[in-house]
């Protein structure tokens, strides 16, 4: 692949897969390093991708290699569950969806702000529909409850 496309794709998705990491990783520093390599890999040719089909690609690849890198740090900092947010700003409700594990926040990143339906959330993350629905279903009950408490 060619600069030029990769600089095309970049400027079209990179906020959204620089989105995506953050919201698995947790981390600022960590979120630009998984854009940064998943583009590498883009404009290295190491990574396939299908023609039309770059944003559900480029966001598969960042929740893959953003998995990778949780697991790296997992390892290296034994942290499982405790991964620091950022700041989130001073929304309440963002605050919640900050502190819910992972595997939720993921999900709701994807559905909520990118939009994205369960069959294409389920390809990205490499789980069923099922799995998405019952996230989905899950993730907002805690942050119904958690926001109940604190209003």
């Amino acid at each position: 692949m060619d600069s030029e496309e990769a600089g095309r794709l970049f400027r079209l998705y990179g906020d959204d897969v620089y989105r995506l990491a953050l919201s698995i990783l947790g981390s600022r520093q960590d979120a630009e390093d998984v854009c940064q390599s998943v583009f590498l890999r883009l404009l290295e040719g190491r990574m396939r991708r299908q023609e039309g089909k770059e944003r559900q690609w480029l966001l598969t690849c960042a929740a893959n290699e953003a998995k990778s890198a949780l697991r790296r740090l997992s390892r290296r900092a034994e942290l499982t569950e405790n991964i620091p947010a950022p700041e989130a700003g001073t929304s309440e409700v963002l605050d919640a969806v900050w502190r819910l594990p992972e595997k939720y926040r993921a999900v709701v990143h994807l559905y909520c702000f990118e939009g994205l339906g369960q069959a294409q959330i389920a390809k990205i993350l490499k789980i069923t529909r099922t799995a998405v629905q019952t996230r989905l279903a899950r993730a907002r009950e805690r942050l119904r409850k958690e926001l109940q408490d604190e209003f």
